[in-house]
């Protein structure tokens, strides 16, 4: 605009005046006799509205450049995250937004900021790829890109970084972010039934006329990925996915369609369990290459670190999420990605490493699930599952502290831009065959690095969810507790007592969405194996003390059943 401005001054003040060499005798003779003075000449040129148009269009230009942000020299070493990404998320046209700020202008060699996307396995920036988008430089920086969900170029899964060019080649200039706001392309929200109590039970598929019996509001079930996934198309349902064509057991899905519309249609909502025990060597893809080998434990730790992982993991949240979201086949509000996965050499088999790279390879793998299972349903919650280990410190544990691990997954997940992930606690006694939780025990205390965390210090828990470093958007998140249960083998009135105990913590603390006892039949290889009786029905079907006591717990008819356990218990509640 000011090459505008300097161009139609010089016309104005005579500077470009052609030198008409050989100029034809009829043009002089014509322009000599114009019957026009100088004067007149010159006033037909200075026509006050256009100039005052061009000097008015100038002094905006120079306003601009004058308000302009200054340029600065940015070190190297200070520049990978000199911008600050403020939101990347999926706009209202369904592309990659991503808003970032800086103070000023870094120098380089062009006017632009370029955005890169990587894959989540990629931890370090690769100078050779391209930019996907590209805007002015700016202290306000917007940028877009295609998001095409569901293609082999789908971003859905991929962070997104800010760059600059310099010295020819492009540097990054911002930490990197995932989206946060996968729900935006949902085709489902569904989040689950008003519910009347929190009373939730592991169920036993083969009595759920008792479900009905017993007012279960919430259930969980597992879904092992070894039953679920299938070789080929013979009796499978194929599902492509980002290109990739995968296939499900059409006959252990007819048993999940059963069983989660049957539990709907009794009132209730099902928290599905996703476990990772598939073969290393049939679905190699699934399982962290770490993890293919000397596993320890029934479960390994998904795979995010490479594209097969992510696209495999990917298929499978969304299938599931897909199907049981209100599709016809029932309905899944909670999903749980693993099972106690601190405790790494018992349930998520990774080979030793520290706590960082073991959280980190699992964060990746529960962000994929989460952008899966969420891009298909809004409403559905999504959670990570640990044990009542929280604070042990020590050396020869082959596990991971609670605490420490949940720090360090809430962290890199905030880091990289906050999602809402859900807490799924199993506040198990300590040892697990103590019943009496409300006794206490030496490693059970009220402070926040307690060791272990139970039922009786449950509140160590909900208040740690509610600082700072826990919350999401000011509030506190989804926690359940998943798994908790009490043996028999001491006496069915200590289990009842301690079930309806626990019950009655869980209702009267808000920041509570629900507690899933385990379990409603006896499991004879936990009885086999650690001597635990835990079922409110022993494994042949008869009722215990518990079943009456847990059917009325939360109803009009609370006090008649649960009065007897004040006096075992000691306290009035």
């Amino acid at each position: 605009m000011l090459i505008a401005f300097a161009v139609a001054i010089a016309c104005v003040s005579g500077v470009f005046q052609k030198k008409q060499t050989g100029a034809p005798a009829e043009e002089e003779q014509i322009a000599s006799n114009e019957d026009k003075t100088p004067k007149d000449k010159e006033k037909s040129y200075l026509d006050e509205d256009a100039l005052k148009a061009i000097t008015d269009s100038g002094d905006r230009v120079k306003r601009a450049l004058d308000e302009r942000p200054p340029t600065v020299d940015i070190p190297d070493d200070q520049l990978a995250e000199y911008v600050s990404i403020d939101s990347c998320v999926i706009g209202e046209n369904g592309s990659v937004e991503v808003k970032a700020k800086a103070e000023a202008l870094p120098t380089s060699d062009d006017k632009y900021y370029y955005l890169f996307d990587a894959a989540t396995y990629e931890d370090d920036f690769n100078t050779e790829a391209e930019p996907i988008a590209k805007t002015y430089k700016d202290t306000e920086i917007d940028l877009s890109a295609g998001l095409h969900k569901g293609e082999a170029g789908s971003r859905l899964y991929r962070k997104f970084i800010v760059a600059v060019k310099k010295n020819d080649e492009y540097k990054t200039v911002s930490h990197a972010s995932y989206i946060t706001n996968p729900e935006a392309v949902a085709s489902y929200n569904y989040s689950g039934m008003q519910q009347s109590s929190k009373k939730g039970l592991l169920v036993d598929p083969s009595r759920l006329n008792e479900v009905g019996d017993l007012g279960v509001n919430y259930a969980t079930y597992n879904i092992p990925l070894n039953r679920l996934l299938a070789s080929g198309a013979e009796g499978s349902v194929a599902y492509t996915y980002n290109g990739v064509t995968y296939y499900f057991n059409g006959r252990i899905l007819q048993e999940y369609d059963y069983l989660f519309t049957n539990l709907n249609s009794k009132g209730v909502d099902i928290a599905a369990i996703i476990l990772n025990d598939v073969s290393p060597s049939t679905f190699p893809e699934v399982t962290h290459p770490n993890a293919r080998g000397g596993s320890t434990a029934p479960y390994y730790m998904f795979n995010a670190s490479d594209e097969s992982g992510v696209n495999a993991i990917a298929a499978i949240g969304s299938f599931l999420a897909g199907r049981y979201s209100g599709s016809g086949h029932g309905s899944v509000a909670m999903w749980i990605i693993g099972n106690e996965v601190n405790a790494r050499k018992e349930w998520n088999y990774m080979a030793q490493t520290d706590l960082a790279t073991y959280t980190a390879a699992y964060a990746r793998a529960f962000r994929v699930f989460y952008n899966a299972i969420k891009s298909t349903n809004a409403g559905a919650h999504v959670y990570i599952s640990l044990d009542q280990q929280w604070d042990r410190n020590m050396k020869s544990n082959p596990d991971y502290d609670g605490r420490d691990m949940l720090d360090t997954f809430a962290a890199s997940l905030r880091s990289y831009g906050d999602i809402g992930w859900g807490l799924a606690q199993h506040p198990y006694t300590v040892p697990l065959y103590d019943v009496d939780f409300w006794n206490g025990h030496k490693l059970v205390t009220d402070s926040a690095d307690t060791s272990f965390i139970t039922m009786k210090n449950i509140n160590v828990l909900t208040n740690y969810m509610n600082s700072e470093a826990m919350l999401y958007n000011g509030s506190v998140r989804s926690i359940i507790l998943s798994e908790v249960g009490y043996t028999s083998t001491k006496g069915d009135t200590l289990q009842a007592a301690a079930i309806a105990y626990a019950y009655s913590k869980v209702a009267a603390n808000s920041d509570l969405h629900a507690i899933m006892f385990s379990r409603q039949t006896d499991a004879p290889e936990e009885i086999a194996h650690d001597g635990l009786a835990m079922g409110l029905c022993t494994s042949g079907g008869g009722h215990k003390y518990s079943y009456e006591v847990f059917k009325y717990m939360d109803t009009d008819k609370r006090e008649e059943y649960i009065s007897f356990a004040r006096a075992i218990v000691g306290v009035n509640f």
